[in-house]
C-alpha cells in the first residue's frame, strides 16, 4: 500500500471550508483533472498523467472525515481518499491523505508509485490553493 498525505494551514474557520469543499465539482477540478461530473454520491474523474489517461470513477463514502471517497471502478487495485479539517488558532488545519495500491497487471511499465505519489501530491496541493484562494 502506498500514501500521500498533505497538509495546510488555511486562514478560515472549518464550517467555511466545510461549505467550499462540498462543491465537489469545483474541488476536484481545482485538482487538475480536465473532466469531472458528480451524479450525487459518484463522481467520474479523468486526468493526464504522464503519457496515459488515467479515468476514475469514485463513490463517496462515510467516514470520521469531513470528505471521504473510494474506488469504484479504476486502473488502482484500490484507492481512497480522506480530508480531515480542524480548527486552529486563526483558522483551520486541512489534512488529506490517499491510499492506494496500484493493479500491476492494467499500469504495467506506464505508470508506477513514484509517478502517481508525486501526481497524487501536486493535486492534493492545487486544492489547498484553491481553498487558499476562496479565503484570502
Amino acid at each position: 500500500m502506498q500514501t500521500v498525505t498533505v497538509s495546510r494551514r488555511v486562514d478560515a474557520p472549518p464550517e467555511q471550508v466545510r461549505a467550499a469543499m462540498d462543491d465537489l465539482e469545483a474541488f476536484m477540478l481545482a485538482a487538475g483533472f480536465t473532466e469531472v461530473t458528480v451524479e450525487g454520491e459518484a463522481m467520474h474523474l479523468e486526468n493526464q498523467v504522464g503519457l496515459a489517461t488515467v479515468t476514475l470513477d469514485l463513490r463517496l463514502v462515510e467516514r470520521e472525515a469531513d470528505l471521504a471517497y473510494e474506488q469504484a471502478d479504476g486502473f488502482f487495485e484500490t484507492m481512497d481518499t480522506e480530508y480531515r479539517v480542524e480548527p486552529v488558532d486563526g483558522g483551520s488545519e486541512i489534512t488529506a491523505t490517499t491510499d492506494f495500491e496500484l493493479d500491476v497487471a492494467l499500469v504495467g511499465q506506464v505508470l508506477d508509485a513514484t509517478v502517481i505519489k508525486r501526481q497524487r501530491r501536486h493535486e492534493l496541493e492545487s486544492q489547498f490553493d484553491w481553498l487558499e484562494d476562496r479565503f484570502a
